[in-house]
């Protein structure tokens, strides 16, 4: 699996305005956003009992990894298995699709059928909820603005309203009640051999640092 670069910035409202006015000049907008330019993610995350993937972040642990499972605009007739790895400031994703049924047996515990469903991230995440007691944790719900740009396979994305369902792991509930988590507004940016010099400019900010910002971490605040 290649890594991709990443890096993460918390921005303010004002550097959110004056990026997207220098990104719409120069990328595309991705083929899923909406006719505002933006969609929603509901992500529903694992950890074990001992909260590791939490624990490691806050840690800043470098080689990590959490699963999730995600959906777009409130439509879980598409849902992803997905498990994020980071090494440093790299990282990849590794996906697989699921059906609501199958996500609702997940999410209830009944996942004994994953060990012989032929999909090998199901059978990973089957043997680690058995032998490390990993487990749903909570909802994380955002809206995100995407960018695309073909050289480089860069993608930028401005992030934000993002909430936390704080111990609920209703994830296939529409209704289910979430709370804002944070009023930090993330920008990501994420490419694979070089980030050409447009987007590069598009994206610097001035009094702007890299973070290690994560949203699962912030939706876990309150725990």
């Amino acid at each position: 699996m290649r890594y991709r670069n990443e890096i993460k910035h918390v921005i303010s409202p004002a550097d959110k305005a004056a990026l997207l006015a220098r990104l719409r000049a120069v990328m595309k907008r991705d083929a899923h956003a909406g006719p505002d330019g933006k969609y929603l993610v509901r992500s529903l995350y694992f950890d074990n009992v001992y909260d590791r993937a939490l624990r490691d972040k806050l840690s800043g642990v470098s080689e990590r990894e959490k699963f999730r499972l995600r959906y777009y605009n409130g439509d879980p007739s598409l849902i992803h298995l997905e498990k994020k790895v980071k090494k440093g400031g790299l990282g990849y994703k590794i996906s697989e699709t699921v059906t609501r049924d199958e996500a609702d047996r997940i999410i209830r515990g009944d996942v004994n059928w994953m060990a012989s469903s032929g999909r090998a991230l199901l059978v990973e995440l089957y043997a680690r909820m058995k032998s490390e007691g990993l487990r749903p944790k909570t909802l994380v719900d955002y809206t995100r603005t995407p960018f695309v740009y073909a050289p480089g396979n860069v993608r930028v994305t401005i992030d934000e309203n993002i909430r936390t369902g704080l111990a609920c792991t209703d994830f296939l509930n529409p209704q289910c009640i979430t709370v804002p988590a944070t009023r930090d507004i993330v920008l990501e940016v994420k490419w694979d051999e070089f980030l050409p010099a447009p987007v590069k400019s598009a994206v610097r900010l001035k009094s702007v640092r890299a973070t290690a910002f994560s949203k699962y971490a912030a939706c876990r605040r309150y725990d």
